[in-house]
């Protein structure tokens, strides 16, 4: 053991030395995750079951620290594990950027969820902006350490325990807001009454805002492969017609239009999803379908909708979203009179 630790200072400056290895690492194996998870998933719940592993150290790294200087009679340095939480960070951060940056719907506002990811693990190689401006904020630290816990479970749990999309957020939401208690004590300043109060609130402020910013988080392991709005469709072999993006009212009120999503799921899909008729941003429609199965070139579902109201002009969305309220993807069409009539 004193021989492995010896060692440790020889390996930090070969990694100080080539900053990146670290991120590019993360990258690669979250890619490689995001590509065997539906041939060999066995390698990817290896790299989960490890990230995760990975985020019990960081949690009692000073219970940690203590037992090693009882045990073997010294500590640990201070920067020392400063910077083992760093390397968590960067490989955290990057395993799951592939998984979100493949699944999020861009012209939405999980772009803005997605960006947050991309600016922390841009901030975690960035040593002036990691160790001045993040390390010295505890409550900034607190912030940056859930949204990167928030990830991982989001991406892991999906992978190693088959939970459906749902349960997934659920039990990342619950466990990141119990696994930030320990540190809410070291950030409240006042005593009494008040003390009590923010400990008993902060817990369900978090919670809270986690779960109503729901819409714009992608689902890691869910995303559209392919989608059609049209007038026809073949129910037998489940194909669609001639995508269409303008549509008249003469024509819509003639048949209805189909809203056909393919939504691709390696790990297997179980769960109730939903088609969401929108209408100038106003809720028309909402279309409930429970899906099972899983495909390469994804589960087909579809969607008939023949009521449109009278006054249909203008635009039109379809939201594919999870029970939970994650968007999958959206279709977009207008209706509107064609040219000359």
């Amino acid at each position: 053991m004193k021989i492995l630790l010896d060692r440790i200072p020889t390996l930090l400056a070969w990694v100080r030395r080539y900053p990146g290895l670290v991120a590019a690492f993360g990258f690669c194996s979250g890619l490689a995750s995001f590509l065997l998870v539906e041939r060999q998933a066995n390698l990817a719940k290896v790299l989960g079951v490890v990230l995760l592993a990975s985020w019990l150290w960081l949690m009692l790294e000073n219970l940690l620290r203590e037992h090693i200087a009882r045990r073997f009679g010294f500590e640990l340095p201070i920067p020392l594990l400063r910077y083992a939480t760093q390397m968590i960070h960067q490989e955290s951060l990057f395993f799951v950027l592939p998984f979100f940056f493949i699944t999020t719907t861009w012209n939405s506002g999980q772009l803005l969820f997605s960006g947050l990811l991309a600016v922390a693990a841009l901030i975690s190689i960035t040593d002036p902006l990691y160790y001045r401006w993040l390390a010295g904020r505890r409550w900034l630290l607190l912030m940056f350490h859930s949204l990167a816990l928030f990830a991982v479970m989001l991406t892991a749990l999906p992978i190693i325990f088959h939970l459906s999309t749902p349960q997934s957020y659920r039990v990342a939401l619950v466990l990141t807001t119990l696994l930030t208690l320990p540190s809410l004590p070291g950030l409240i300043g006042f005593v009494g009454w008040r003390r009590v109060v923010a400990l008993a609130a902060l817990p369900l402020i978090l919670g809270a805002g986690g779960w109503l910013a729901r819409t714009w988080v992608p689902p890691a392991t869910l995303w559209l492969n392919d989608v059609a709005v049209t007038t026809e469709f073949d129910g037998a072999q489940r194909s669609p017609g001639r995508s269409i993006e303008r549509i008249s009212p003469a024509q819509l009120s003639a048949g209805g239009l189909y809203a056909y999503t393919a939504i691709n799921a390696p790990r297997g899909l179980n769960e109730r999803i939903y088609h969401v008729w929108r209408h100038d941003g106003r809720e028309v429609d909402r279309i409930a379908l429970d899906i099972q199965g899983g495909r390469k070139e994804g589960y087909r579902a579809w969607s008939h909708k023949q009521n449109f109201p009278a006054e249909a002009q203008g635009r039109w969305q379809v939201q594919v979203l999870t029970e939970a309220g994650q968007l999958i993807g959206v279709l977009r069409f207008d209706v509107a009179d064609a040219p000359g009539t």
